[in-house]
């Protein structure tokens, strides 16, 4: 299969907000019910939403791509990238990398935490390079944090790409990196809209961050379709009829 081709510079942020919001707005309750049930796999299920992320994330690109392309589409739909689970699995993996290490620093700082807790009769100087060692770890976890972030800008298109185009992991995420290069300053504003959006409806007594998701999901399957367009066959298996064209091309003598 050939490698699909991106374009630079195509991500329109406003656009992508408000073609989410069209998008969804038919069918919103379904959209909802199907980013709910998202975030609770990707995010509340401790240590197997690594592994199952992917494959939910694809679930859900799967919808908001096939209803942009006009064809109809179920709640069932969300459970598809299941299909490709081994691929988007990995994808899935790779892009949680920085949180993975992230976490376990962070246990580390808990555990430090609760080690001087219990040692306050210990020496000044024991305590002080205890406290020194925290600081560097909350440091780590901030620079994995930022790290992350970018991680994830990097590799924000190979979920879909593998959902779409059967690529393999390392091609999706390598071709992911540099379609994402090329539309930095579109993704940066995509983001930076898409924050404003979330403290709105963190501003709605926190629940509302809950009811702008959807729109910010499709908003993100739409900067995809802006970078990654789809390609129509213009080729015609089927020849055709004689009479198509003018004079006598394709009659027989």
């Amino acid at each position: 299969m050939n490698e699909p081709r991106y374009n630079a510079g195509a991500i329109d942020a406003s656009a992508c907000i408000s073609n989410g919001w069209e998008l969804i707005k038919p069918n919103y309750w379904m959209y909802f019910g199907i980013t709910i049930l998202t975030m609770l796999m990707v995010s509340c299920i401790p240590c197997v939403n690594f592994f199952i992320a992917g494959p939910v994330m694809g679930g859900l690109y799967f919808v908001f791509l096939r209803d942009m392309r006009g064809e109809p589409v179920d709640f069932g739909m969300m459970f598809k990238g299941f299909e490709k689970f081994l691929p988007l699995m990995i994808v899935g993996i790779v892009q949680s990398v920085p949180e993975i290490i992230a976490q376990i620093l962070r246990i580390t700082v808990d555990l430090g935490r609760l080690g001087l807790m219990g040692n306050s009769e210990s020496s000044n100087a024991g305590f002080a390079m205890a406290s020194g060692m925290m600081v560097l770890v909350a440091l780590a976890i901030f620079v994995f944090v930022i790290i992350g972030v970018v991680w994830r800008v990097l590799l924000i298109f190979a979920i879909p790409l593998v959902m779409e185009h059967n690529l393999n992991p390392v091609a999706a995420m390598k071709l992911s990196a540099q379609a994402a290069m090329s539309n930095l300053g579109g993704l940066i504003l995509l983001f930076i809209l898409e924050f404003l959006i979330g403290m709105l409806g963190v501003i709605m007594l926190c629940v509302g961050i809950f009811f702008v998701m959807p729109i910010l999901y499709a908003a993100n399957a739409f900067a995809y379709r802006q970078v990654f367009p789809m390609v129509e066959n213009i080729f015609q298996n089927i020849p055709p009829p004689p009479d198509t064209y003018d004079g006598n091309f394709g009659r027989g003598m």
